[in-house]
């Protein structure tokens, strides 16, 4: 059953979201039926990089917050993350755009390391802070999957994947989706936000129980009989 996820890297309930539905996974009985695909969702598509500017600042300049609002408002989140076992560095983290960020994941997408990149990208931002719009930093990530550079520099150099990011942000459009993280389980149910535990395990087992319904899995019955097997040892 296939559970698609949008989300922006420069969100910090998009990480802890992720813990949230990992843990789901991780107790579900089905886990290793279960597949997660990640999508592309631009909070700010226009957002002008800044390395020299902490989230912090920019925040308080965007949001018409006093600085000291703003620690006060970044420190509840902080703790939020330090719940699912995640270390924010919120302080720290670079102000830069995401669109080059998730070109790179739809790269990783085509090699099955589409989840290993999001974590890196999400951790490289909330808590290496690392400036995920700079080509070099990207480049360093994406060699930790084994991922070819001359693949990755072209990426970074051009505008490739491009129409896959916009394609998931209008799928996110058609689906109803106003702000991530924003989870779809099988088609048929969603959850939007970093929620209560609960509700990603309540979530999970009637979207599976519907997917079972017209995706019936072959129980075993215990015990093995005599049998024919592929090495032709016991016939």
């Amino acid at each position: 059953m296939k559970i698609e996820i949008w989300s922006d890297v420069a969100c910090p309930f998009c990480y802890i979201g992720k813990r949230k539905i990992e843990k789901a996974i991780e107790k579900f009985p089905q886990k290793d039926k279960i597949e997660i695909e990640w999508k592309s969702f631009l909070l700010n598509p226009d957002q002008v990089t800044q390395p020299n500017k902490s989230s912090q600042e920019y925040l308080s300049e965007v949001k018409g917050w006093s600085l000291e609002q703003t620690k006060e408002i970044t420190a509840n989140v902080a703790n939020m993350a330090a719940q699912e076992g995640l270390e924010f560095h919120l302080d720290k983290t670079v102000v830069a755009n995401t669109k080059k960020a998730h070109r790179l994941l739809h790269l990783a997408k085509t090699v099955g390391k589409g989840d290993e990149m999001k974590e890196s990208l999400l951790k490289a931002y909330f808590t290496d802070s690392i400036n995920i719009d700079d080509n070099t930093a990207l480049l360093s990530l994406a060699k930790e999957f084994g991922l070819e550079d001359n693949a990755v520099i072209e990426v970074l150099n051009s505008d490739k994947f491009e129409n896959e990011v916009d394609k998931d942000i209008y799928e996110s459009r058609q689906l109803g989706v106003r702000g991530v993280p924003f989870f779809v389980l099988d088609r048929k149910f969603g959850i939007s936000g970093a929620q209560p535990d609960e509700v990603f395990d309540q979530t999970l087992e009637k979207a599976w129980n519907e997917f079972a319904k017209t995706n019936p899995v072959l129980e075993m019955s215990e015990g093995d009989g005599e049998a024919c097997d592929v090495d032709d040892k016991n016939c």
